[in-house]
């Protein structure tokens, strides 16, 4: 059946997996996607959307660079929202509410119309490894399929056990079945593993809700998208529904907390910080007597619901009991219960900042193998996994993102330096250079790396390469252009900031608070220059933010400039760090185990303290 040798083999076809294939076979490597199902390729496992706070800037980035998420996530949409839009730039965060039938499907199509990517549905029980050196893939039916590298994306399949109260069924998600053999091979290899808990909410059947009780959450009047490309933006949009628990609902689930898996010692591992389950919620937020919950549609032309706020792993009747009880809920269906799941990961400590492993070469993780959680930072080390393995195949220069060019090189830093004890997700606060890292600009830092190594197209490299001269020409404009007192002043008083005495440059009214370009929109001057260079809605955007946080933008360079020095101080691959006798002992344990590859990267990992990076420094005659 496979008589010929694959460059990558991708395992799993979830977020990371699609991606990684897609980017690989793109890229010009045979690559094969094996699966357990094919039916679920691309599959929304749990809410049904992408984007959000950090989360919409990663799928930002993954379009950038080439990827497909942004493109899937447009044309499933049925709703979208720019998050924090009352905050900084550096804040705002694309969201969409997606078809999740739909989002599957253009996924399945998208990679079908991929040339060099081939499909086979199976398990994949074991990898053949020769030496140090991964070689292919062994299926459950005993087929050996040979490749030059592999990329595990097994998620939550990796002897997944799916708990609903009492009860423990054997599975990676609802319906379908646990992957067995690969982590017991791994160990036996050297590898540490560990397990983790994710969870999900009920499904409920919409014709059964009373949306008249709750809060309507429309989508944005004027909506974006996520793709740098030509998909469409939303003409029509779905509502999302509001409604909260009570201090009733609270006690109702209390009620059934002597059956919880979580709360009985059934569930051992950690979950998700920032995304609990309800009966977690109540039980740690003990003094506060309402929750949130966000009704979600499932599609266009489906009934499904999904219940956002209501992840809970309690026995089905006391879901269904405490459900009733809430706002707008009397008479809700179930169409399935909630619940938890725990499955094997592998600490990303083990692995480069390529996502190859550091014990077998040419073998890659990415997604939730690693410990993360969320559709966005699973495709996005997908995307980076593929791009690697095919770069390592063709004997080419890795592609590493650093910390001040993307928030997927945050999110890849943060896990193989820091590793994850507890489902790691991304925050904007986890970049020290967010507002560099904008939503509105990843097409600038990230595409002329896609189109370097082959992966964003030409007519990609030339739209960005459009909207940076055109953005660069209406700053400069401002800058340069002078604007009269009798002009500006009216401008001034509307937001309530002081009138000027004579003319000056435009750039510096346009820097104060409050003065939008809406406001600028109306002298003149800017009201022509937009129109003869044609300047669309985004490079308004863009040019708005470059004059408005100049300064913020100027002193982030900087330090990043200064961190950069760091970066280029290469420490040895096999240093000794036990020769230095000066470097405290928690340091030399936790450089032994990482192996950093730069100065900075050592100064970033828990445990080594500014001393050590010292004694390290002078070592290297710095």
């Amino acid at each position: 059946m496979f008589d010929k040798e694959y460059d990558v083999i991708v395992v799993g076809a979830g977020h990371a997996g699609s991606e990684a294939a897609a980017a690989a076979a793109n890229l010009g490597s045979k690559t094969l996607l094996v699966t357990m199902n094919l039916q679920t390729i691309g599959q929304m496992s749990c809410n049904p959307a992408m984007g959000g706070i950090a989360k919409g800037q990663i799928v930002r980035e993954i379009d950038a660079l080439g990827g497909y998420s942004g493109i899937i996530s447009d044309k499933s949409a049925i709703q979208f929202k720019m998050l924090n839009k009352s905050k900084g730039p550096a804040m705002w965060s694309p969201r969409t509410q997606n078809d999740r039938m739909r989002f599957a499907e253009e996924w399945r199509l998208a990679l079908e119309r991929t040339p060099n990517c081939d499909f086979y549905q199976e398990m994949v029980s074991s990898l053949i490894i020769e030496g140090d050196k991964v070689c292919g893939v062994r299926t459950s039916l005993g087929i050996e399929i040979r490749s030059k590298s592999v990329v595990l994306t097994n998620g939550t399949f990796l002897n997944g056990l799916i708990h609903i109260g009492e009860r423990q069924l054997g599975g990676g998600r609802a319906g379908e079945k646990a992957a067995t053999g690969i982590t017991e091979q791994l160990v036996d290899l050297g590898f540490e593993s560990g397990r983790m808990k994710t969870g999900t909410p009920p499904r409920v059947d919409g014709r059964s809700l009373d949306y008249s009780k709750m809060i309507v959450q429309p989508g944005d009047d004027i909506p974006e998208k996520f793709s740098y490309t030509n998909t469409k933006a939303l003409a029509h949009q779905r509502d999302c529904h509001m409604t909260h628990t009570s201090t009733l609902v609270h006690d109702l689930l209390r009620e059934g907390f002597d059956r919880s898996p979580m709360f009985n010692g059934r569930i051992k591992s950690l979950g998700p910080r920032y995304c609990p389950s309800i009966e977690d919620k109540i039980n740690r937020f003990a003094d506060k007597d309402k929750h949130q919950l966000f009704v979600e549609p499932e599609g266009w032309d489906t009934v499904e619901v999904y219940v956002n706020g209501f992840s809970t792993s309690l026995p089905e009747d006391v879901q269904f009991k405490a459900l009733r009880s809430v706002v707008g809920f009397e008479n809700v269906k179930f169409f399935r219960p909630g619940y938890a799941i725990e499955y094997d990961y592998f600490p990303p400590t083990q692995l480069k900042h390529t996502l190859e492993t550091k014990l077998i070469n040419n073998l890659y993780f990415a997604g939730q193998i690693n410990g993360t959680t969320g559709y966005e930072e699973a495709a996005s080390q997908g995307l980076m996994a593929g791009i690697n393995a095919h770069l390592k195949v063709k004997e080419e220069s890795p592609l590493i993102l650093n910390r001040d060019e993307a928030y997927i090189g945050v999110l890849i830093d943060d896990l193989i330096t820091k590793g994850t004890e507890e489902p790691y997700r991304m925050f904007t606060s986890r970049a020290e250079y967010r507002t560099l890292l904008r939503q509105d600009n990843a097409d600038i830092r990230l595409t002329p790396m896609g189109h370097k190594i082959g992966l964003a197209s030409d007519s990609r490299l030339k739209r960005m390469e459009e909207k940076l001269k055109k953005s660069d020409a209406f700053v400069n404009f401002f800058r340069e252009t002078s604007v009269v007192p009798e002009d500006i002043n009216p401008i001034l008083e509307s937001v309530n900031s002081a009138p000027v005495k004579q003319s000056h440059k435009m750039f510096k009214s346009f820097s104060r608070p409050n003065v939008t370009m809406d406001h600028m929109r109306n002298l003149k001057s800017v009201a022509d220059f937009i129109k003869e260079e044609d300047i669309d809605r985004e490079v308004m955007e863009q040019t708005e933010i470059q004059v408005k946080y100049a300064g913020y933008i100027a002193k982030e360079k900087n330090n990043a400039d200064k961190l950069q020095r760091l970066e280029n101080i290469k420490i040895p691959d096999n240093f000794d760090y036990r020769l230095l006798k000066s470097l405290s002992y928690e340091a030399r344990e936790k450089l032994e185990a990482i192996r950093p590859v730069t100065i900075s990267q050592a100064s970033r990992i828990s445990g080594v303290s500014p001393s050590d990076i010292s004694v390290l420094l002078v070592f290297m005659g710095r």
